[in-house]
């Protein structure tokens, strides 16, 4: 089996005052289809670079992130594309799951369900069944008029992963999607990317808090740029 993504040796740096911050050093992984990966690191290890180069939002000083695509079964240099090709690959192949959701205030749910399906042309009523069917499989059926405030956190974040699933990605990044959550609604949301994870999804997710990253499948860890086994 082919992996999904393939990254070799990525690195990348930020300047800072009259320095550069080496984020990433050297970093080679395979992702396969269907894995279930935590990336565990504390504030600053660089752990959410790796997570922005990965979900196209970033590139890497140098290295090559390949990125399979099926309907050419090859791969395709994701560091070689431009801004808009890059764009295209987020909306059909990446959902994200933020730590603050991200979530639309002056839209309900269902509406912040529906955005990105808009933005991928699909038609109002397609996208609204869509929609529909991504917050029932979030268990938010009977709170998808409810506007962003009036749900709780965790509520919130089913919302967020229903957003991202909508659309039917290949891969779905979470960026420690249980930080802003209690104990009760981090286990929900947990078991909703437990469940996700079961069904086939490929699942990446970022965190710091081990009793998350110990329910992925497999563990690596990010300490000052480098990556090692967890």
């Amino acid at each position: 089996m082919n992996p999904l993504i393939s990254l070799k040796h990525i690195y990348k740096s930020y300047p800072v005052s009259d320095t550069k911050v080496k984020a990433l050093q050297d970093i080679n992984i395979d992702i396969f289809p269907g894995d279930y990966i935590s990336i565990i690191g504390h504030s600053g290890s660089g752990k959410s670079t790796l997570l922005n180069i990965m979900g196209c939002l970033d590139k890497a000083d140098s290295g090559d992130y390949l990125l399979f695509e099926e309907t050419t079964n090859d791969f395709q240099n994701i560091s070689e594309l431009n801004d808009n090709r890059l764009s295209q690959i987020r909306s059909e192949k990446i959902g994200f799951v933020f730590q603050n959701f991200n979530l639309i205030q002056c839209l309900n749910a269902l509406e912040n369900v529906e955005l990105p399906l808009f933005y991928r042309g699909i038609s109002k009523k397609q996208r609204r069944e869509t929609a529909k069917t991504a917050l029932m499989q979030v268990g938010l059926s009977e709170r998808m008029y409810h506007m962003p405030h009036q749900l709780s956190g965790g509520q919130q974040q089913r919302v967020a992963i229903a957003r991202a699933i909508a659309t039917n990605p290949s891969i779905l990044l979470a960026d420690e999607p249980t930080g802003n959550l209690d104990l009760n609604s981090s286990q929900q949301v947990m078991s909703l990317l437990n469940m996700l994870s079961l069904s086939g999804k490929t699942i990446i997710i970022i965190t710091h808090d081990l009793n998350v990253a110990r329910q992925a499948n497999k563990q690596v860890r990010i300490e000052n740029g480098y990556m090692y086994s967890a």
